[in-house]
């Protein structure tokens, strides 16, 4: 009891104090010493440590002057443009998915018989082992989805009988499992948190194989297994567009680090799902519903652009919403004019929209997006271009699709699995040495004193 009471007293706030004034850097010395803060160039773009055949982001091009020109963004997976990719699978009316997820992880796209037996491989180890789920879900639910995932994966390292083996073919199996693995496990931990902290109804719908990995995430989350085909067809499309990105992102660069200490596949992995857990990076969709619920609340006509316009400027200003003075889900750390996940998914979330009857909601997205841009540079006096980016209208589409949004992470983190996996094959291959950067030490040295004389 003593130990609770020290953390209700002042001695712990002073405790804290203590911590921030001996952990504060003073900001001069990150550009007297060039720090790469971030590992970012002064410039804003990435720091370049390493090379990948996996995915590119393009989001502007060098002109004959050495000059960067800012264009429409692309995002090529294994050198296909995800634009060719969506359209491809679309045209022929089927999931894509799985055929993503081949592409990442092999680096070349599937014949049919390939992708059948892919499909097949998926099917076959969609379920978790026995006892897992009443002993790692039921008896130990976590308020927090993603926190469930990251141990759940953890804990599949128990159910292996060759954990530790990082040769290519095991880590493959071990991946391949855990693609196959993560709706369930992030369907049944979601079911579990809402029936022991809500005290809602439990439910546990097994995975079935002749279904997509989307259709089978929908069929396990929804207490009737039911769907519109439209549904599954933009969570598909919600899947492909977040599966990889490039390999400077947080969570793929997380991969990457512990990947390069020989770590087995679970620790690495785990780690990934506990970066992507940050509200800057995997929890970014759920700021944009936060914000677009605010906008709502507080503008009484959505399609008047002048309301909604200064109610974007008092945001901008630091008057309105979390006072941060973001418009979230607009500009990107790479992308200038677009973000082409942005774009593909707006189309598709358009079309779904009015099978709900949701366009009014969908045209304030459109009013904003149009304003934003404009409203920042007026108000910032700022020529940096802004624009849309795939967390802007994600939320949007989980909400059309009923997700909860305990939910929206943890689908991202399923949908990254086969770009994590790449990542950690690509290291493996062809990594080698293990990542260790450099902090620069700037305290000078002190002399020991007796604890008599402190």
């Amino acid at each position: 009891m003593e130990k609770e009471c020290l953390f209700e007293k002042d001695y712990f706030k002073k405790l804290s104090n203590l911590a921030v004034e001996n952990n504060t850097i003073p900001n001069e010395l990150y550009s007297e010493h060039d720090a790469k803060v971030g590992l970012r160039n002064k410039d804003g773009s990435g720091v370049l440590i390493g090379l990948t055949e996996i995915s590119d982001v393009r989001a502007y091009r060098v002109n004959e002057n050495g000059e960067r020109v800012p264009q429409h963004g692309q995002l090529f997976y294994r050198g296909i443009e995800i634009k060719d990719l969506v359209k491809g699978y679309q045209k022929e009316k089927r999931h894509g998915f799985e055929e993503v997820c081949y592409l990442l992880l092999f680096g070349q796209l599937p014949n049919k018989d390939e992708l059948n037996e892919f499909k097949m491989l998926l099917a076959d180890n969609r379920e978790l082992p026995e006892g897992f789920i009443e002993d790692m879900i039921l008896k130990a639910p976590s308020k927090d989805v993603m926190n469930k995932l990251g141990r759940n994966i953890l804990t599949a390292y128990s159910y292996d009988s060759n954990p530790d083996d990082t040769s290519v073919e095991n880590v493959l199996r071990q991946c391949i499992q855990l693609i196959a693995q993560v709706p369930s496990m992030i369907a049944y931990a979601y079911h579990a948190k809402e029936h022991f902290y809500k005290n809602n109804s439990l439910y546990i719908h097994r995975p079935l194989k002749e279904l997509s990995s989307a259709e089978n995430l929908l069929h396990m989350v929804r207490a009737d297994n039911g769907y519109s085909e439209l549904e599954a067809e933009l969570l598909d499309l919600n899947l492909i567009l977040h599966a990889e990105h490039g390999g400077g992102n947080n969570s793929t660069f997380t991969t990457h680090v512990v990947t390069s200490s020989d770590t087995d596949t679970y620790s690495a992995i785990s780690a990934a799902v506990g970066s992507l857990k940050g509200p800057k990076h995997g929890g970014a969709n759920k700021k944009v519903m936060k914000m677009i619920d605010d906008i709502k609340a507080n503008v009484k006509d959505w399609s008047n652009e002048k309301a909604v316009e200064d109610y974007l400027v008092k945001i901008i200003r630091k008057e309105a919403f979390d006072k941060t003075g973001l418009i979230y889900g607009m500009g990107h750390a790479v992308y200038t004019l677009s973000d082409p996940r942005a774009v593909l998914m707006k189309d598709k979330a358009h079309e779904l929209a009015e099978e709900k009857n949701m366009q009014l909601e969908f045209g304030l997205y459109n009013t904003i997006e149009k304003l934003a841009p404009q409203v920042f540079a007026e108000v910032k006096k700022d020529t940096k271009m802004i624009t849309p980016n795939v967390d802007f209208y994600s939320g949007f589409v989980y909400k059309m699709l009923n997700i909860p949004v305990a939910l929206y992470t943890p689908i991202f983190a399923m949908a990254r699995m086969p770009g994590w996996a790449a990542h950690r094959i690509e290291e493996l291959v062809s990594g080698g040495r293990i990542i260790r950067p450099a902090y620069k030490n700037v305290i000078p040295q002190t002399e020991y004193v007796a604890l008599e004389k402190r």
